[in-house]
């Protein structure tokens, strides 16, 4: 099987049938009941799907990240439930994700005025990168191509649209600085 020109091995493919057909729907890994099983077959499966998985990582239930496949992910890291990345996610590590973060990888074209914007197209796929340390709220919703420095915090409800210094506490719609963790 072929996606985005690159060659699935057999694992990959077996495991995100498994990962999105049962391992997604298990319950969060705070969950009294079945919660450490859910986020150990989770994280097992993401290990065989990412491009990189760090140690002690949680996905958590529902989450969507594509095929996974370019996927880099640090030690003591997650994705948050009902989370939605592109594969081309590149997480440090200690990063905390809330509940339905959504990043985006493209948006529509809307240049030319002499046809409908529905057949314009997509514009290139950006990548995001997410440092080290980084704490996203939930329901933050990230423009494509974001860069999150090291140590940075976005508020919960975040339209993050813009790209901020190290140690910054960001907020809002549009996004802006709160104030610096650095004092």
């Amino acid at each position: 099987m072929r996606i985005r020109g690159r060659q699935l091995t057999i694992r990959q493919v077996v495991c995100l049938m498994l990962y999105y057909g049962i391992a997604r729907y298990l319950p969060a890994s705070t969950a009294l009941l079945l919660g450490g099983l859910g986020k150990a077959c989770r994280g097992l499966l993401c290990k065989h799907i990412f491009k990189r998985c760090g140690k002690n990582v949680n996905i958590e239930r529902m989450a969507n990240f594509g095929s996974g496949l370019d996927i880099e992910i640090g030690d003591n890291s997650g994705l948050g439930i009902c989370c939605m990345i592109p594969s081309n996610t590149i997480i440090g590590d200690n990063v905390m994700m809330g509940p339905n973060v959504y990043i985006l990888a493209q948006n529509q074209k809307f240049d030319r005025i002499d046809c409908p914007m529905i057949q314009q197209g997509f514009s290139a796929k950006k990548q995001t990168l997410i440092g080290n340390d980084v704490w996203i709220g939930r329901d933050v919703l990230m423009t494509p191509g974001r860069t999150i420095s090291d140590g940075t915090i976005i508020a919960g409800g975040c339209v993050l649209c813009k790209d901020f210094p190290a140690y910054s506490i960001v907020g809002g719609n549009p996004s802006k600085i709160i104030k610096s963790r650095k004092l």
